[in-house]
């Protein structure tokens, strides 16, 4: 078992684990023990209290954080050269078709989200494979498969992030950087809780949102008191 540096050790003494903190509480918390040189990511966990195993219950959607992620998103457009345009001219880093699709081919994944026209999802569908086990491939559910290519890159590009339950049932998300106020990250946590609940499939029995944590990269998780989504 790795042992825990001086500043691990100082983290987690600052952390109650019996306690479940108020978001806000939490998000101050997860700032005072960042500890990376680096302006950390700040991240999620909700565990909910579906199967994901079964399609009724699969918890998948997007979401736009009202204060962004913090962090820069490479946008690929993949589109005719009129639509490619369009995107370029909305922000998006990179836009085109054959080209972008032979370079997938071969191995380049680069990029952190890929959106699409529908007309040229044959292509694109060629792809799975390598796209798929990535999460980059786009779907029409995430806003990613769309004609309307500049709004989609415009909306990705404020802090749009799309969030799928694995197959422990748990939802992890991007919700800021330990440079973020409190209170911003609070507002994009709660934001996300909050489509969360509002996704509650009918099928899902018993407690939906059983345990939220929130942490730092290299940080200790603190736990979240799930009264905060109502």
């Amino acid at each position: 078992m790795a042992q825990l540096t001086k500043k691990r050790k100082a983290a987690a003494a600052k952390i109650d684990v019996n306690k479940a903190y108020d978001l806000l509480e939490a998000a101050k918390l997860v700032k005072e023990v960042s500890s990376t040189k680096f302006d950390a990511t700040v991240d999620i966990a909700v565990r909910l209290g579906v199967d994901p195993k079964k399609s009724t219950e699969m918890v998948r959607g997007t979401v736009s954080l009202p204060h962004g992620t913090g962090r820069a998103v490479r946008v690929l457009v993949l589109a005719d050269p009129v639509k490619a345009e369009e995107a370029l001219a909305a922000g998006a880093d990179m836009a085109g078709l054959d080209e972008y699709v032979e370079k997938i081919k071969n191995g380049w994944t680069d990029v952190d989200v890929i959106i699409c026209t529908p007309n040229v999802m044959a292509k694109v569908g060629a792809l799975g494979r390598i796209l798929g086990p990535r999460g980059l491939m786009p779907n029409p559910k995430t806003g990613t498969v769309t004609m309307d290519v500049a709004k989609a890159t415009q909306e990705v590009k404020a802090g749009k992030i799309d969030f799928k339950v694995d197959k422990a049932g748990i939802i992890h998300a991007v919700i800021g950087k330990a440079s973020f106020d409190a209170e911003k990250l609070q507002e994009n946590a709660n934001e996300l809780l909050q489509t969360l609940v509002k996704l509650k499939p009918n099928t899902a029995k018993g407690t939906y949102v059983m345990s939220i944590f929130i942490s730092s990269t290299m940080g200790p998780g603190i736990k979240v008191d799930t009264r905060v989504v109502g």
